[in-house]
């Protein structure tokens, strides 16, 4: 049953609520808005009292969406993107935005951290991201670029590598986690779980099997169906993940992440992340914007 309009949330704790749940950070989210984290963190508390409901798990220096949350996001984040490309035309005076398409993992670990340095390179130009864990068909849904994850074979054609994969475990420093090279190490952890199927190398059970240890206990495993929701979890101390090493470069680089050595085994990972790009010869916006990421792809092969 629809609520009635008099009794719709102002508009202003919406945006709230999508402005957290876009960045996973109260305090991001507040710069975003130009408020106080204070203020940010009240528009939250206000929207969940209004709604009688639970939006938010709150960690150590992170947030994640409850099941109400999610539910919530996808149709409150559609209509405020709805708002502000309509909005935009009239202010830009029509100029289209460039529109990326990429799962909620790839644009909230890789994407989003590089947005400033875009901004700074080129303020003129506005781009919208689409987080979509499902393959879209980019010319029927007006979408210029997409960031694909797949193996080579699968790589749609004139599609552009921008790196590989490297999975490694990975737990926030707190736990004084360096090595987990014994199932004596690994029944004192709590394993973070990716639930997808298709994937067996971001599972603990192919990982451990690979490495002899199938029948090894953990101190406990949580799951999770959002990449980039694991790894916050991973970051706020809460257990130890499978990491995508190379979405992961700005959280290690911080120290917010560390990478735990473990004894090799398995083949890995033989899928990469790929640009591709819905017109041969883009406008001008589109073509910085692939520069762009075509830079932060390669300075991310030159640190490796």
């Amino acid at each position: 049953m629809s609520l009635p309009l008099v009794r719709l949330p102002s508009l202003d704790l919406i945006k709230g609520f999508v402005a957290v749940s876009r960045r996973m950070s109260i305090t991001q989210a507040a710069e975003d808005l130009c408020l106080t984290q204070s203020a940010m963190s009240k528009q939250v508390r206000a929207l969940e009292q209004a709604l009688g409901v639970r939006l938010f798990h709150r960690g150590y220096r992170s947030v994640s969406l409850t099941e109400a949350g999610e539910r919530l996001f996808q149709s409150a984040n559609a209509a405020v993107q709805q708002l502000q490309d309509a909005m935009g035309s009239f202010s830009s005076g029509g100029k289209r935005p460039v529109t990326i398409t990429a799962s909620a993992g790839v644009a909230g670990l890789w994407l989003l951290p590089r947005l400033g340095d875009f901004q700074r390179r080129h303020p003129e130009v506005d781009v919208r991201f689409a987080t979509n864990n499902a393959v879209v068909d980019l010319a029927s849904e007006q979408i210029d670029l997409a960031v694909r994850y797949c193996a080579e074979s699968q790589a749609p054609k004139g599609a552009v590598k921008l790196f590989g994969e490297t999975v490694a475990p990975v737990a926030h420093p707190s736990l004084g986690l360096s090595t987990l090279d014994s199932k004596q190490a690994l029944a004192r952890q709590v394993l973070l779980e990716f639930d997808v199927v298709g994937r067996p190398w971001l599972h603990w059970a192919d990982w451990l099997a690979a490495r002899g240890w199938r029948t090894a206990q953990a101190k406990g495993v949580v799951h999770f169906n959002q990449y980039d929701q694991m790894i916050q979890a991973a970051v706020a101390g809460q257990g130890v993940a499978l990491g995508r090493l190379e979405l992961l470069t700005p959280l290690i680089d911080e120290g917010r992440l560390t990478v735990v050595q473990a004894a090799a085994g398995g083949e890995g990972s033989h899928h990469a992340y790929w640009l591709v790009q819905a017109d041969r010869e883009p406008r001008r916006d589109v073509s910085c914007v692939v520069e762009w990421i075509l830079d932060s792809a390669q300075a991310r092969l030159n640190e490796a």
